[in-house]
């Protein structure tokens, strides 16, 4: 599984950007992204910015990603641990995981193959 973690844009400096996240102050490479405005939030996964998001999803990732540091440190019960599951993944209870569009098998179109 590959997690990817909010930061806030501080500036740009050339084709990276230096941003602040939870981990402290990293530079992160910005030529997926473009360039980049001081207090805008992204996505940064392996040194690089991968999505421009708002302030709002960027809390939300950023709440899911210490509900899943609590949990591995062994905080609370396994109650607890149901909680915050259903509370911060709702999305993903009770589904089936799904590839992306873009992994998914081309469909044929009228053909047997």
């Amino acid at each position: 599984m590959c997690l990817a973690l909010p930061m806030q844009v501080i500036r740009m400096e050339g084709t990276t950007a230096l941003c602040q996240g939870q981990n402290g102050v990293e530079r992160v490479d910005t030529m997926l992204t473009g360039a980049l405005e001081p207090g805008q939030w992204i996505l940064s996964f392996l040194g690089a910015a991968r999505e421009v998001i708002d302030a709002e999803r960027a809390a939300q990732v950023g709440d899911a990603l210490a509900v899943l540091q609590s949990i591995l440190d062994g905080h609370g019960s396994a109650a607890d641990t149901d909680t915050l599951i259903n509370s911060h993944f709702a999305d993903l209870v009770g589904r089936e995981p799904q590839l992306p569009a873009f992994l998914r098998p081309a469909t044929s179109h009228g053909s047997d193959q």
